[in-house]
């Protein structure tokens, strides 16, 4: 009874200030965006129990491990941006990487073909897990409170449990004959469930208990790691404890560049984010895009051709930068970008075919997960992480209670050859022992004229460059209000295929025949996902937070 009770607090609590966005007011300090309403209130409860933006990272990244599995992890990676009050700012990659027994050719046969699946589903498709690593040297660096107090809300999620969403159920339900595929009848999501239904899982909260206790060492040594090893193995993985041990997170220069009196903060290598936004968004600069309008033909003419030059670069450059040689001092050189530019023509568009890498792609999964924070302080966070696929490689650890990742598939298994989502790859992102694998997460803050402005990223794989791309263009050029930006519809285009992918019924088919009508392949079909965008906007002193109507995403203040 006092669980139940102690839900439906919970619930009410989250629902009785928190619809989708938050209205403008000068009395709110600061907030939490992210994926799942749950995690939003444990960010803002740890704020307002003293804590700071980098507390309530750490208690909104272990409340998603419960609440969203999906995407959120403690057996995955990602990327986590700061900018502190004081306009000091930094960048931690705890992307996954490659374990110490893989090779180039891993996923070829023995005639040197890609085998289907073996970098998607099953144990061979996992990475070696930063996401621990990760959120415990965060905490260690910048953090103020107790570890065991930031992780205790998720361990309380993950024994008293949570009310599961229709759109939880939809994905649940969807995915529940891959997981008993891969695991067996028995699995923990072998039911079809319903919403509304309450998911406890103790295993994870056992898990939970023993990183609050023992920090790293209590998820890379000791039973947690015996179990994490063993249960990928049986599937064929080579993942090793020794893996686990020698995993570290790098502190990394932020990726930083300036658009008219914007000051963009992203992450660089081996996140492509930082590099392909400052392309797309220098190539822009030169046109009066406000001018334009938002969506018209114009405007999303400009930044397709943006999008298409940047795209073909990161399939031939981009990597890890600790393995390959990146050549940045070209690729964001303002006389190179000008050039890439200089075969646009408003009267046609220009073949992907005609875009080569040097004169002129491979990314992640749609399923990967964002969140923004912002204390009273003025600490801003932006954090993005990720399984890879939809419940990563589909590999449930009953001992755990956790899915692995498949983040694998996000090197290129073959140059030229498309991963599962039809991207390209190239030697730059081939598969090396404790290489860690190139990614599309774009974790952002932008300052205007020296102050916060905003905060910002997305999940939505190839789209996750795209989606803040056109997020901060539609809040700076074209003054829409944060929740009105985040909501808009999208577009993208990713160099190959050469086609325009926009958002269904959301565009007029005028407009896509016009383009279709100089050249383009203007497709209007279902996608998984174009983004959903968590942001935060300060915009005169004005706190407003933004979350994606398109998935669960709740913005909550304070």
């Amino acid at each position: 009874m006092k669980n139940i009770q102690r839900l439906i607090k919970t619930c009410f609590f989250v629902l009785s200030f928190v619809f989708i966005g938050c209205k403008p007011s000068t009395k709110i300090k600061g907030g939490v965006v992210s994926a799942m309403p749950y995690a939003s209130e444990v960010g803002v409860k740890i704020l307002k129990a003293g804590g700071n933006a980098y507390d309530a990272m750490v208690a909104t990244n272990f409340a998603l491990a419960v609440v969203y599995p999906v995407a959120g992890n403690i057996t995955g990676g990602g990327f986590f941006v700061y900018r502190n009050a004081d306009g000091s700012s930094g960048t931690l990659d705890y992307r996954e990487q490659a374990p110490e027994k893989a090779f180039k050719d891993l996923y070829l046969d023995e005639v040197g073909n890609v085998i289907p699946k073996k970098s998607i589903v099953g144990g061979l498709a996992v990475g070696v897990p930063g996401t621990v690593a990760g959120t415990i040297e965060i905490h260690k660096k910048l953090g103020t409170l107790p570890l065991s107090m930031l992780i205790q809300p998720a361990i309380d999620l993950a024994e008293n449990g949570y009310a599961v969403t229709e759109k939880q159920v939809s994905s649940l339900n969807g995915y529940r004959e891959v997981f008993i595929e891969v695991n067996g009848p028995d699995t923990f999501y072998a039911k079809d469930f319903k919403a509304g239904d309450i998911i406890k899982n103790p295993a994870l909260a056992k898990v939970l208990r023993e990183i609050a206790t023992n920090g790293i060492e209590g998820f890379n040594s000791g039973w947690v790691a015996e179990a994490v090893v063993s249960g990928v193995q049986t599937s064929g993985c080579i993942l090793t404890q020794k893996d686990l041990v020698n995993y570290k997170p790098k502190w990394r220069d932020p990726l930083t560049f300036f658009y008219k009196d914007l000051k963009v903060i992203s992450m660089g290598l081996p996140s492509s984010g930082g590099i392909c936004l400052n392309q797309m968004m220098k190539m822009i600069e030169p046109y009066n895009i406000k001018d334009m309008g938002h969506n018209t033909q114009k405007s999303i003419q400009l930044m397709v051709e943006a999008e298409k030059r940047s795209y073909a670069d990161r399939s031939e450059f981009l990597g890890d930068p600790d393995f390959v040689q990146v050549p940045l001092n070209i690729l964001l050189d303002s006389v190179y970008i000008k050039k890439k530019m200089s075969g646009f023509d408003w009267t046609k568009a220009t073949p992907s075919s005609e875009i080569k890498p040097g004169d002129s792609y491979y990314f992640e999964s749609d399923e990967t997960t964002h969140f923004s924070i912002l204390d009273d302080h003025g600490n801003a966070v932006s954090v993005t992480t990720t399984l890879n696929g939809a419940y990563g490689s589909k590999v449930f650890i009953d001992e755990i209670g956790v899915f692995m990742n498949n983040e694998m598939d996000d090197f290129s298994s073959k140059p030229g050859v498309p991963n599962m989502f039809g991207l390209i790859g190239n030697l730059a992102n081939a598969i090396e022992p404790k290489k860690r694998m190139l990614s599309s997460m774009t974790p952002t803050i932008v300052e205007k004229k020296g102050e916060l402005y905003l905060i910002l990223g997305s999940p939505g794989g190839s789209t996750i460059i795209t989606s803040v791309f056109q997020t901060i263009l539609n809040v700076y050029e074209h003054n829409f209000p944060i929740q009105k930006s985040v909501n808009a519809s999208r577009f993208h285009h990713q160099w190959l295929p050469d086609s325009i992918t926009f958002e269904p019924n959301k565009f007029d088919p005028r407009l896509l025949q016009n383009l279709k009508n100089i050249g383009y392949n203007a497709e209007e079909k279902k996608s998984k996902i174009i983004g959903k965008v968590d942001a935060i906007l300060v915009n005169d002193g004005i706190i407003t937070l933004g979350a994606d109507y398109r998935g669960d995403d709740t913005a909550v203040a304070y």
